[in-house]
């Protein structure tokens, strides 16, 4: 089923949401938050959801998946209310695979539900444990989380999946891929039966084994898929350079540069790396050459997350390196470049990573840089968008080779290498005049005498006339030779030991005297 012929030529269907058989409350919030046409992924599958038909649907990305299951949500509970009693079960549960996504669906529920006025309820790993299983037993009406989480308060006895009415699966493809597919059956069994349950399951791709849990999951789900042909939004220029690994960073600066000096440096730019040294190491160098830009990985606090995502949304941020804990669900508007600093080695991931511009019907440009690490997965994304991607050349005026000026030291901090951080810098001190440079003497002239193991043959040890070992020790290690001269030192005799004198305890003798040995 795809949706009606439309009459637009911008990326909204010609359904309006005025059309659709929703209650009073539900229409406010869409009006409130702008919404006025749907998109095709809102226009083919709401009236199925809103029918109560169980639906699997495979849209691009930034094609409005989210809101279109939180309007079928929103639609359930405010036809069925219920009033609100402390330790209510959840009657809609959306599963999420990231933090991120959680916390992105809980913002758009907050706007859309504004005239329903739902209790919402999210958890998610990495914040105040306590306070979120506080939450749950207060009772919610709708429950996003993530499924290690979910799983965790529900075996507490925090909440209960028996009463849910409505079950989401958001980026199906993405928990395969992290592994909570265990998790999330154990969810699904916790849940009523299929057929006592409406479902839906969203995704920017669907493969084989997304389509087998719906058909074990779901009551004979009804599967959309909007231009499957076409993976990746055609609102995106692509472009791709080969180069060798050294020269990507200095690519990526050239690029980022050149942008500046048209002044088409976008607001919000994303560069996506593979691993989380590097994510690191890109931070560090491009923070030199004068951009405000910070990491997004995997190991960083929670409240660092979300204070880093909430400075890229606002515009606070102009740059944000990620991996691919940040490509999958994420509406953030503005974002116009988005630069493939590595290629990802899993096809799929590319499509989400660019899929991250170019949102809601906007144009967005994505580059690639692929150099002899990576190129080898270039394959396997050309099959999966099923185009070429467009190759350019990079001269040399792209590449950015000049040295970043040096970093300014912190107030407080010194400028020793190495030393403690208390130490400030080293202070000048009034320098005597150095001493004349003295002629450096000619080296001992070379004599014919064989190579012994021992000794000199005069048996002293000491060398040979004409040689000056003062100078040379003064010359090794920086020291002014005493009145005297240098004292030789004492020949090492190989297995030779100091005996140690024992010293006697008092009373030993008079003890040795009376054993019975000296008898």
């Amino acid at each position: 089923m795809g949706p009606a012929p439309g009459a637009f030529e911008d990326h909204l269907s010609d359904v309006y949401f005025s059309d659709l058989p929703l209650p009073h409350p539900v229409r406010a919030g869409i009006a409130g938050c702008g919404f006025v046409r749907a998109t095709p992924v809102q226009a083919a599958t709401l009236p199925l959801l809103l029918a109560g038909r169980d639906v699997t649907a495979q849209a691009q990305t930034g094609t409005g998946k989210t809101a279109a299951f939180l309007i079928t949500v929103f639609t359930r509970l405010a036809v069925a209310p219920r009033p609100p009693r402390p330790g209510d079960a959840p009657r809609a549960l959306v599963v999420a695979p990231t933090r991120e996504l959680a916390v992105q669906i809980s913002d758009d529920a907050v706007a859309l539900g504004h005239f329903v006025k739902p209790r919402i309820v999210t958890v998610f790993g990495g914040i105040d444990y306590v306070r979120q299983r506080d939450q749950l037993r207060a009772g919610c009406d709708l429950l996003i989380g993530t499924p290690g989480r979910l799983l965790d308060y529900e075996q507490q006895g925090a909440t209960s999946f028996a009463k849910v009415e409505t079950l989401v699966i958001d980026e199906a493809d993405r928990l395969f891929d992290m592994g909570f597919i265990p998790d999330l059956r154990r969810i699904l069994r916790r849940c009523p039966p299929p057929h006592r349950r409406h479902t839906a399951l969203f995704s920017a791709t669907l493969s084989i084994r997304v389509l087998e849990l719906a058909w074990e999951h779901m009551n004979d789900a009804q599967k959309i898929e909007i231009r499957p042909g076409q993976i990746t939004v055609d609102r995106v220029t692509q472009l791709l350079y080969h180069v060798g690994a050294r020269e990507k960073i200095p690519l990526l600066l050239g690029i980022l540069k050149a942008e500046s000096r048209r002044g088409e440096t976008p607001p919000r730019t994303m560069l996506f790396v593979n691993t989380k040294r590097f994510a690191e190491r890109v931070v560090a160098t491009v923070e030199r050459h004068g951009f405000h830009v910070a990491a997004l990985t995997g190991d960083l606090p929670q409240a660092r997350r979300l204070k880093i995502l909430t400075d890229f949304k606002a515009g606070k941020l102009p740059i944000l390196v990620a991996t691919d804990v940040a490509s999958r669900g994420l509406h953030i508007e503005g974002v116009t470049h988005v630069i493939n600093v590595d290629l990802p080695q899993d096809p799929e991931d590319y499509v989400h990573r660019i899929g991250r511009t170019a949102r809601a019907g906007a144009a967005g440009t994505a580059i690639s840089l692929a150099d002899e690490n990576y190129v080898f997965s270039l394959a396997a994304i050309e099959r999966l968008i099923g185009m070429k991607i467009p190759t350019a050349f990079a001269g040399e005026d792209l590449f950015e080779w000049g040295a970043p000026p040096p970093p300014h030291p912190r107030s407080g901090e010194g400028l020793q290498s190495g030393g403690p951080r208390h130490l400030g810098p080293p202070e000048e001190e009034d320098e005597a005049p150095s001493p004349p440079l003295r002629a450096v003497p000619p080296p001992p002239p070379a004599t014919d005498v064989p190579a012994t193991d021992g000794p000199a043959p005069d048996g002293t040890g000491a060398p040979a006339e004409g040689d000056e070992p003062d100078f040379w020790i003064r010359e090794a290690f920086g020291l002014e030779p005493p009145d005297g001269g240098f004292a030789p030192s004492a020949a090492f005799v190989p297995g030779a030991k100091k005996r140690r004198r024992r010293r006697r305890k008092a009373g030993a003798t008079g003890s040795t005297s009376g054993s019975p040995g000296s008898a």
